[in-house]
């Protein structure tokens, strides 16, 4: 797996500051931005925590790469509905010999192993295969009705890669660009950083908020899973039960 901010918008806490002190003053922008100091930023952002004012925050937005992770993480991820996602197609990007995710407890069982990369295996030759016979079949109506070979069959492979992916497992390795500001941001990491959370996304989660914490230390520090951003466990009884862990592992994190 791989994460890397792409972009964000520059002076991410001095925008926040700015929309928020805004709202509480007649002043004009350029004066409310240049009486704004390290401290007063810190100040407010401290303040937007503490009464939940969450709305400034969606000024700023930030931009990853993912790679190396599995379409059953990027299934998860794309369920967070504000935010902007362009991932590699299996439509249009042949999946010829593609890379796989394997679990961790998958990988630790040689037997369990063994058997995840037969199927993988097994699933990989029919796709080939199924592409093949695809490709031939569309090439051929596509010069039936008057189009050059290497036209026919560019259009055919295409068509091919459409149908063909429906044997791909979620294992399959994608690519994914994501963008989103920081008020979903806050809630993606409440929700992925949890323990709860499946691992792979868990692990792409946290890694964002590593990267977010690199340009944004302030607004970030209010960030994470519900147990450190909002000092309580939403799960009730399917709480992990480890609180304290957790919070001291994302005190690391900050403190860094």
């Amino acid at each position: 797996m791989k994460v890397k901010l792409l972009s964000y918008t520059p002076e991410p806490e001095k925008l926040v500051a700015t929309a928020a002190k805004l709202c509480y003053s007649s002043s004009d922008i350029e004066s409310l931005r240049d009486g704004l100091t390290e401290d007063k930023i810190s100040g407010f952002i401290d303040m937007l925590a503490s009464i939940g004012h969450e709305s400034v925050m969606e000024h700023v937005c930030f931009t990853f790469g993912v790679e190396g992770i599995s379409r059953a993480c990027s299934h998860q991820l794309v369920r967070h509905r504000i935010a902007s996602y362009s991932q590699k197609s299996q439509r249009y990007v042949n999946e010829n010999g593609f890379e796989f995710i394997t679990p961790p407890s998958i990988e630790e069982i040689p037997e369990a192993k063994a058997e995840y990369d037969r199927v993988i295996s097994e699933i990989t030759d029919s796709y080939e295969k199924l592409v093949k016979l695809l490709t031939d079949k569309h090439t051929e109506e596509f010069t039936a009705q008057g189009l050059d070979e290497k036209t026919a069959r560019s259009k055919a492979s295409k068509l091919a890669n459409e149908d063909a992916r429906f044997l791909l497992p979620n294992a399959c390795e994608t690519k994914i660009v994501v963008t989103m500001n920081v008020r979903s941001l806050f809630n993606f990491f409440r929700h992925r950083c949890c323990n709860r959370a499946q691992w792979e996304i868990r692990a792409v989660a946290n890694e964002m908020l590593r990267l977010c914490l690199e340009v944004a230390p302030h607004i970030f520090s209010h960030a994470g899973p519900s147990c450190v951003a909002e000092g309580k466990c939403p799960e009730g009884k399917m709480s992990c039960g480890k609180m304290k862990e957790v919070k001291e592992y994302f005190s690391a994190m900050k403190a860094k």
